[in-house]
């Protein structure tokens, strides 16, 4: 039988194929409201809301503690964060507080390292320009994936009796009028006077059951908590957990209702392949045209392609969100760079700029959708709704993209061409397009600072080596890091062939001139500019957005060794060219790759493996 072997190698990597900004943080401060149609608006100019992101735990529970196995500053570790998430152009946070760390058994609010980490991290939020929905009472207690430790009221009272027994309920009032009382000793300001936070939610998935008037009377007596420390920003409540209940739940006094989305259901086990955009296609309410659901705003405060790495789901989602009325959507859970290498805090979710490049993308570019599709809009049916506005979402190319006049996103190699080349102001991708050509895995940015000179942001190379979504550890990484030399290609208008890069992140001392268009750049922050232009004002301390344009967050290089995944065909033809397909990482261009093929009773044969053409072999 003849085989023909083909490998590609990248920089140190054999990959399958040539690898496959951000948006401006809202305009908008200060308090919201609800109007009487049920509209979440800012009180400052009476715009409706339309905010998206993430939720992130590093303060609490698995995070909290897994930080501290790995030896990682926790302080540094949410600012390398919250930098990433900017960069995506998240501007909506939530979290359900883990009040089983922070409270006592009476509700008594514990100051510790825990509510301090809660703290700094709305802090740095803000410092971003990202907006904040907390949810104080969790319920959960803080061991998963590993044993309880919490002992707060949650450990004792569990979600069928926090509503009914007495003493959880007086447990709870005590706990959120200390909660919200709380004085950040970063931003100096009490949790529900800060600007910055916008609302509250008040328990995270509560389980209920008949009667519903205890849960009404419940909701209302914990809105009432809220309301009695002086707090008139809205109140959110989950309607999506205990359907059984939903009458108890829009007869209650609160300002705003809660959904989640997991379509594809959660733990899996292992990655899930196939199309799943027809099951994003809508976000169906079953009780959308009633007056009381009509007259509260709505959040998602929870959504995730659970199990899926492909980066096509999240624009489809945020679409349809916002066609089901929703104003608020924040995806769980994003994973911490210090932890993204293994993928162990939810091993069903998996979302990490610098692991994940190509999904990272996709959720930026699902904001710009959330915000730029208005309101209950209509769109027709899969697949005819694969294209909308500025956004394209394609399964068979595995490609989500947004041409808008300023802004270029792609989450893998695109023949489209930008809308308006000569008005680019952003662009963000990995792999190619007609404006960037890059030889590596990981993502990249680039933001015109003036005519002719731009921000260019490297990611490193990330290489999948194992199945993200099959049992977990931090001994075993799932994603490999490798900071390779890579080529690079930029078409962009007003820059030229003859373009100059100067690095200006942290240790990054290179300098180099293109040719052609072609220069070769390592992972980090550079200032490119077009032939002759000074740039000497552009450092590192430089403001940019919301923080300075030396800002660089970025995982050590993973040493594994040598690595090969290989996924082998299904099936393959007798007597026809077999083309098989690996990736390898560990290697380089002086190494050779070589396919032993035996047949059980024939004699073995040793193949050389064929570079892909277009590879890039490092000098």
């Amino acid at each position: 039988m003849f085989l023909k072997i083909a490998a590609l190698l990248t920089a140190a990597l054999l990959a399958l194929a040539l690898p496959q900004p951000t948006a401006a943080q809202t305009p908008h401060t200060g308090d919201v409201f609800v109007d009487k149609a049920g509209v979440l608006r800012w009180a400052k100019g009476k715009q409706e809301v339309a905010l998206f992101g993430v939720n992130y735990t590093a303060p609490f529970a698995y995070s909290y503690r897994a930080l501290g196995k790995l030896g990682v500053d926790r302080e540094q570790a949410i600012r390398q964060d919250v930098y990433h998430l900017a960069r995506l152009g998240v501007d909506a946070f939530r979290i359900h507080v883990w009040d089983v760390e922070i409270s006592d058994t009476l509700g008594n609010l514990k100051e510790n390292d825990h509510l301090w980490l809660l703290d700094y991290l709305v802090d740095q939020l803000e410092r971003r320009g990202i907006k904040i929905i907390l949810t104080p009472i969790a319920y959960w207690n803080n061991g998963y994936p590993e044993r309880d430790t919490g002992t707060g009221f949650s450990s004792i009272y569990g979600k069928g009796e926090a509503y009914t027994n007495p003493r959880a309920v007086a447990a709870q009032e005590r706990y959120l009028t200390q909660f919200l009382n709380h004085r950040n000793p970063y931003t100096k300001q009490l949790i529900r006077q800060d600007p910055g936070i916008l609302a509250f939610e008040v328990c995270n998935e509560p389980h209920y059951h008949l009667p519903e008037g205890p849960v009404t009377a419940f909701a209302d007596r914990m809105t009432g908590a809220i309301r009695a420390t002086g707090c008139r920003k809205p109140v959110f409540y989950n309607i999506a957990e205990s359907p059984q209940v939903h009458n108890a739940i829009l007869n209650a006094k609160v300002d705003g209702l809660t959904f989640q989305w997991y379509p594809e259901g959660l733990v899996g086990g292992h990655t899930l392949r196939g199309n799943f955009l027809p099951y994003v296609d809508r976000y169906p309410i079953p009780y959308a045209n009633d007056p009381r659901f009509k007259s509260k705003t709505k959040m998602a405060y929870e959504f995730e392609s659970a199990d899926v790495v492909q980066p096509v789901m999240y624009p489809f989602m945020a679409r349809s969100f916002r066609t089901a009325g929703l104003q608020w959507a924040t995806m769980f859970a994003y994973d911490p760079l210090a932890l993204a290498y293994a993928n162990t805090e939810y091993q069903t979710h998996y979302l990490n700029l610098a692991y994940t490049p190509a999904k990272a993308i996709s959720l930026l570019i699902a904001g710009e959708a959330f915000r730029r599709v208005k309101r209950e809009q209509a769109f027709p049916g899969y697949p005819a709704d694969s294209t909308f506005g500025a956004f394209r979402v394609s399964y068979r190319e595995q490609l989500s993209e947004m041409n808008a006049p300023e802004a270029f996103y792609y989450t893998g190699s695109t023949a489209t061409r930008p809308v308006a080349p000569a008005q680019l102001r952003h662009v963000a991708g990995t792999s190619s397009s007609a404006v960037v050509r890059y030889g590596g895995t990981g993502a990249y940015f680039l933001d015109r600072l003036a005519p002719g000179v731009w921000r260019l942001e490297v990611l490193p190379d990330a290489v999948p080596i194992r199945d993200p979504f099959a049992k977990t550890s931090l001994t075993q990484p799932v994603t490999q890091i490798l900071w390779n030399d890579q080529p690079l290609q930029l078409a962009l208008p007003g820059l030229g062939d003859n373009y100059t890069l100067r690095g200006i992140n942290e240790g990054n001392t290179a300098q180099a001139t293109a040719t052609g268009g072609r220069a070769t750049v390592r992972p980090g922050v550079y200032v490119v500019a077009t032939t002759g232009q000074n740039t000497a004002a552009y450092g590192a301390q430089t403001p940019f957005g919301t923080g300075q344009l030396g800002e660089y967050a970025a995982p050590a290089p993973t040493d594994l060794g040598p690595q090969v995944r290989h996924t082998p065909p299904a099936q393959a033809e007798a007597g026809q060219p077999l083309r098989l397909e690996a990736t390898l990482t560990g290697v380089g261009p002086q190494d050779s790759v070589l396919l032993v093929a035996q047949h059980y009773y024939g004699r073995t044969q040793t193949l050389p493996a064929a570079l892909r053409a277009g590879a890039h072999v490092p000098r």
